[in-house]
């Protein structure tokens, strides 16, 4: 895969900008195997079409979904359908970002029965090479699995990993910097 040419500044927060919301998040998530239009997106998200339009219009601005030919309706009216590009998967993310992705992940996830998610959480302790190895290793895997094309009658499925420092085992404890999870969750 050759790298993308490099971008000023204004287009990388532009774009960090453009994904820095959960349900734009969750629209490319949608738009990912199939092209959905405004109204389909909206009722899927459970979620005013105006609203919706905003979003799309806003990533297909930015070059994250692109509209598709359009086609009639089951009133005869005509709708454009969207197709995420997968921009977003090399995207730079901007400060919060790594929220937004948790967000968008605990919205989907609570519409799945939890006997069917698998979740794996480790605990680690890692020297810098180790933590270096383990980024590229795990990264490496996600990069060749993007780059596969998709199996047209397979299921679909979506991946969440993170890898953070652990600040609560720390010697001694630190406060994390967004204060604890359940106060984090609780604001929303």
């Amino acid at each position: 895969m050759t790298e993308p040419a490099p971008r000023d500044t204004a287009e990388i927060d532009a774009d960090a900008r453009a994904l820095a919301s959960t349900v734009r998040i969750r629209i490319l998530r949608l738009c990912l195997d199939e092209a959905l239009t405004n109204r389909e997106i909206a009722e899927r998200l459970d979620r005013n079409p105006a609203t919706v339009l905003h979003h799309v219009r806003t990533l297909v601005d930015r070059g994250f979904l692109a509209a598709q030919p359009a086609r009639r309706g089951t009133r005869g009216s005509r709708e454009v359908p969207y197709r995420a590009t997968g921009k977003s998967w090399r995207t730079p993310g901007g400060p919060g970002m790594g929220r937004v992705l948790i967000d968008a992940f605990l919205e989907e996830v609570a519409l799945v029965d939890p006997q069917d998610i698998v979740a794996t959480r480790l605990g680690l302790r890692l020297d810098a090479a180790g933590y270096e190895e383990l980024a590229t290793r795990v990264g490496a895997v996600f990069d060749d699995f993007a780059q596969r094309p998709p199996t047209p009658d397979g299921t679909p499925y979506s991946i969440f990993w993170a890898l953070h420092e652990d600040v609560s085992r720390q010697t001694p404890p630190r406060k994390a910097a967004m204060g604890s999870i359940d106060a984090a969750l609780s604001d929303g």
